[in-house]
């Protein structure tokens, strides 16, 4: 069974950096896209980056393109969003998906999730 299982999370000031990593476990991460999304609270779960399995392709959400860098390593299998310059808008749980098939920005497009990891961002 695939377990996903994000790390990195934590609190920063304004313009400061923070490194998230997810790691799938019960399988091989190169039979994955793998995507990130994050949820605020009382908001809904959004896309923010996601990477196909050879990191083909990749696409970001508008509002993180330009800071946010995603990439992953399928022999560690684990996926990472390098985050920087990081606003108070970036604050929210964020999420590690995967799925079998497509990179899509919808979060019903994946059936694998991890617990989520707070990023809090202060100003």
């Amino acid at each position: 069974q695939v377990q996903l299982v994000e790390s990195g999370g934590g609190l920063v000031q304004t313009g400061g950096s923070l490194r998230l990593a997810c790691v799938l476990s019960g399988g091989s991460a190169s039979a994955y896209v793998m995507t990130w999304f994050r949820q605020a609270p009382g908001e809904e779960r959004d896309f923010v980056a996601g990477i196909t399995w050879n990191g083909g392709r990749i696409y970001y959400a508008e509002s993180v393109k330009g800071r946010f860098t995603i990439s992953r390593d399928n022999v560690k299998n684990t996926v990472t969003l390098q985050m920087s310059s990081l606003k108070p808008e970036d604050t929210a749980v964020y999420f590690c998906a995967a799925n079998e098939n497509t990179l899509a920005r919808a979060s019903n497009a994946y059936n694998y999730w991890g617990q989520g990891t707070q990023v809090t961002v202060s100003s």
